[in-house]
């Protein structure tokens, strides 16, 4: 197995994940305590739907991403 990586102290490689994470945690896990495994993956599956489907973002012109991409194709 060989490791994909970018030259030395690229941070850019892992910003978009590194964002969407960021607002995984401030907007999913901080505002909910959880009791079980299975309700913190019940919470990761409606919180990916909703980032997905749902939240606008003002980059894609106040669209989900969801909607971005069906307005291109």
């Amino acid at each position: 197995m060989v490791v994909s990586m970018s030259r030395k102290g690229n941070c850019w490689d892992n910003a978009s994940m590194e964002n969407f994470f960021s607002h995984f945690k401030s907007e999913c896990f901080n505002r909910c305590t959880f009791r079980t495994v299975d309700e913190v993956k019940r919470e990761a599956k409606r919180y990916i739907h909703f980032y997905n489907r749902e939240r606008f973002q003002q980059k894609l012109n106040n669209l989900s991403p969801y909607e971005f991409r069906t307005q291109v194709a």
